[in-house]
C-alpha cells in the first residue's frame, strides 16, 4: 500500500498506548493521517514516550495526544471533534482470575464503547467508527453447529461465560453487540474488527495480555486457554485490517482476524519444532473441543487485500521482541 494514503485526515485512536494501538498509530502516520492518539492518563510516560517516538518520525504537528478516559463522555467528544474517522481499541484485555468482573471489565467495555460512539456521533465529522472487539466475541460458543467453521455469523455464548466466570469474552461480545444496536438506532457507520491473538513486535514499554500468554507457553505453562483461543495473528496485520475496513466503503459488518482457525495446541507444536531447545510443553491434541480448523479464517479481510502473516513470521517476531526486552533469555 502506497503512503500518502490518508490525505491529511484526521483521525482519532482510542486506547493508543495499547500493543495494538501504536502499532496502528505508526500505520497511520505513515499513511498520511494526521493522527490524535487518545490515551488515560496524558500525564504518564509509559503512555506516551513511545507514541512521541513515533511521532518525531512523522514530521512536525502529525500526532497529538488527547486523554480519553473512556468514562469521560466531554473528554471524548472533544478528543473526536472534527475527526474524519474514530479507531476504538481501548478496552480491558485479561485471561487471568477477575475478581470484580462488572467494574474490572464490563462497565469500561460497555460503557466504554457507547461513549465513544456517542462522541463520535456527536463530533458529526467522523465518516466511520472502527471498533476493535475481538474472537472473544465469537468464542466460546459451545451451541455452534458441530462440523462447522467458525465465521462472522457466530456469537459468544454469555450464558456459558456467566456460569463458567469466563468473563473477558462476556464483556467483548455485550460491547460489540451494544455498538451494534447504537449503530442501527442512530444512523452511525460501524464496522468490527474480531482479532485472534495478537502477537508481533511490542512497541509499548509493558507487556500486554497477548504476549504475556505466549510467554507463559515459551517457559513451560500447559494452560490450553480453551476460552480464549481461535488462532494467532501478526499485530501488523490487526493494524492493517483496521485501517483497510476504514478506507473501503463496501468493508461492512464483523471481520475475522486470524491467521488460521486454529486450536493452542497447533500452535504450541509449531512453537516446538521453530524453537525446540524453549520449554514448549507439549499439549493434547484438541485443546478447543469443537472448534473446527480452517486454514483461511479471514475471507473478508483477505477479500479486502490484507494479505496474512504466516504463523513462522508471527511466532520468530514475537520471540525476538521478547528476547529483545529481556522476557525471555
Amino acid at each position: 500500500m502506497a503512503s500518502g494514503e490518508g490525505k491529511g485526515e484526521t483521525v482519532l485512536v482510542t486506547g493508543a498506548s495499547g500493543f495494538i494501538g501504536s502499532t496502528l498509530v505508526r500505520r497511520l502516520l505513515d499513511r498520511g493521517y494526521n493522527v490524535r492518539a487518545g490515551v488515560l492518563n496524558p500525564g504518564d510516560k509509559a503512555e506516551t514516550d513511545h507514541l512521541l517516538a513515533l511521532a518525531a518520525g512523522a514530521g512536525e504537528g502529525r500526532m497529538s495526544i488527547f486523554r480519553c478516559d473512556l468514562l469521560d463522555g466531554a473528554a471524548l467528544i472533544d478528543a473526536a471533534r472534527g475527526c474524519a474517522g474514530v479507531f476504538h481499541l481501548a478496552s480491558p484485555c485479561t485471561v487471568d482470575a477477575v475478581k470484580d468482573p462488572q467494574n474490572q471489565l464490563m462497565v469500561p467495555a460497555v460503557e466504554g464503547t457507547l461513549n465513544v460512539l456517542r462522541a463520535a456521533k456527536e463530533a458529526g465529522s467522523v465518516r466511520r467508527v472502527v471498533v476493535t472487539s475481538s474472537i472473544s466475541a465469537i468464542v466460546p460458543s459451545p451451541g455452534w453447529p458441530a462440523g462447522e467453521v467458525r465465521d462472522e455469523r457466530c456469537w459468544t455464548d454469555i450464558d456459558y461465560c456467566e456460569k463458567n466466570g469466563v468473563w473477558y469474552p462476556a464483556s467483548k461480545t455485550l460491547a460489540e453487540k451494544a455498538a451494534w444496536k447504537f449503530a442501527e438506532e442512530e444512523g452511525l457507520d460501524v464496522v468490527v474488527v474480531n482479532p485472534g491473538t495478537v502477537l508481533g513486535p511490542m512497541i509499548p514499554p509493558t507487556i500486554n495480555a497477548s504476549m504475556a500468554m505466549f510467554r507463559r507457553l515459551l517457559e513451560g505453562c500447559t494452560e490450553e486457554y480453551a476460552d480464549f483461543f481461535m488462532g494467532p495473528v501478526h499485530v501488523e496485520d490487526v493494524a492493517l485490517a483496521h485501517i483497510l475496513v476504514f478506507e473501503n466503503p463496501s468493508a461492512s459488518g464483523r471481520h475475522i482476524c486470524v491467521e488460521s482457525i486454529s486450536h493452542w495446541s497447533d500452535f504450541a507444536a509449531k512453537v516446538a519444532e521453530l524453537y525446540p531447545n524453549l520449554n514448549v510443553p507439549k499439549l493434547p491434541e484438541d485443546t478447543q473441543p469443537g472448534l473446527v480448523r480452517a486454514e483461511v479464517g479471514s475471507k473478508k479481510l483477505i477479500a479486502l487485500g490484507l494479505q496474512i502473516s504466516p504463523v513462522e513470521k508471527i511466532i520468530r517476531d514475537a520471540v525476538e521482541s521478547l528476547k529483545s526486552r529481556g522476557y525471555i533469555s
